[in-house]
């Protein structure tokens, strides 16, 4: 194998493909990336397993060729080089070494046949449609934070995503949850979409699809089957194996009569929030007490190590007050999502999950159990 190409072409391709790559793995073959010259361009391949992510960039092919090698350590190489420079990469006659040129730089590594590199087959796809980048990043930014990371609930280790009719038309709806909290979002539904199976999309899937959408208006060509999902964007393809499993009903965990409601500014109750519970412990659960009254908010947060703190806000309520606990950095996690100016709380009593949502925002819905202060 023969090529030559430009360097930030090269590098580009080695960043959205070696970080599916893990850097401990028994197997030596899947710390490789698998390199394939023809036809004007070279394919670059990486797989754990469980995601396979496949790109090709123009090349000059002198000799067409496959191999495969260290996935991180071409990247590093790559990656120092001069900007605009121009990579040659080489297999010597017995395929065991490749020679990496440029300028006065050269570097040779060790190469594994491709014979043994994994493939991790797509079979028969049941659904496939086209959704805008946008549209989906906003369905993974608004559910992503609430994944668990709890092994022993494996079904919750990823984003929920299902389509159903809301009585206004056919959606598209991301649900995740870790138990504490519950995040959901939802789109108009793309054609080709309805009737699709219900998937659960690991944590890992979804971090690397969500680093490959850049521009809002690019289109995302999805396929799936009850087992697999591919992805494909800016001529980067994306296929993953699905969380077996049985997602929970979570229907039922929103509540319906949350009727005492509390409008607060958003960016004034994340600071007060984020500045109380500097002193919170997390062997309390990082507690902070929200003590709600006619038009007035005390927030506080008590530390037998190291003392308390307190802070008024104004706010819009009125009904009759009540205590109500929240791990802090579960509620900052929500805060964080609501993009109005003010955000609406609609509480029941202090030991019923509360309900978070934008002033103008339908689309997204978070759920957060309160905790004992």
């Amino acid at each position: 194998m023969k090529v030559t190409l430009e360097r930030n072409h090269l590098l580009k391709s080695l960043g959205h493909v070696h970080r599916v790559v893990e850097r401990r793995t028994t197997y030596p073959i899947l710390s490789n990336v698998l390199l394939k010259a023809a036809d004007g361009e070279l394919q670059l391949r990486a797989t754990d397993l469980d995601i396979e992510v496949t790109e090709s960039v123009p090349a000059m092919v002198g000799t067409a060729g496959v191999t495969t090698v260290p996935a991180h350590t071409l990247y590093e190489i790559v990656r120092k080089l001069s900007d605009g420079a121009e990579v040659n990469l080489e297999v010597d006659g017995s395929g065991d070494q490749m020679s990496i040129t440029s300028g006065r730089s050269k570097f040779n590594l060790a190469c594994l046949s491709a014979d043994g590199f994994p493939d991790l087959k797509s079979g028969d796809f049941s659904h496939n449609f086209t959704l805008k980048a946008g549209a989906l990043k906003q369905l993974i930014d608004c559910t992503q934070f609430a994944i668990s990371s709890e092994e022993t609930r494996y079904y919750l280790n990823g984003i929920f995503f299902h389509t159903m009719d809301d009585g206004n038309g056919v959606i598209l709806r991301a649900v995740a949850t870790d138990g504490h909290r519950l995040a959901r979002a939802q789109a108009s539904a793309p054609d080709g979409s309805q009737g699709m199976p219900s998937i659960i999309v690991p944590r890992k899937t979804v971090a690397e699809i969500q680093k490959l959408l850049s521009g809002d208006d690019d289109d995302v060509a999805i396929e799936l089957s009850d087992t697999k999902i591919r992805f494909e964007v800016n001529g980067v393809v994306l296929l993953s194996k699905l969380i077996e499993g049985t997602f929970p009903d979570y229907e039922r965990v929103i509540p319906q009569n949350n009727d005492k409601e509390l409008k607060v500014n958003t960016a004034t109750f994340k600071q007060a929030v984020d500045r109380v519970s500097t002193i919170a412990s997390d062997r309390g659960g990082k507690a902070v007490k929200l003590a709600l009254g006619d038009g007035l908010l005390e927030m506080s947060v008590t530390n037998p190590d190291h003392g308390t703190a307190r802070e008024e806000l104004p706010v819009s309520f009125e009904d009759e007050g009540f205590e109500i606990g929240f791990n802090a950095r579960y509620l900052l996690d929500i805060v964080d999502q609501i993009t109005s100016d003010d955000a609406i709380f609609m509480l029941s009593d202090a030991g019923s999950p509360t309900i978070v949502q934008s002033e103008d925002d339908s689309d997204a819905l978070y759920v957060l159990m309160p905790m004992r202060v």
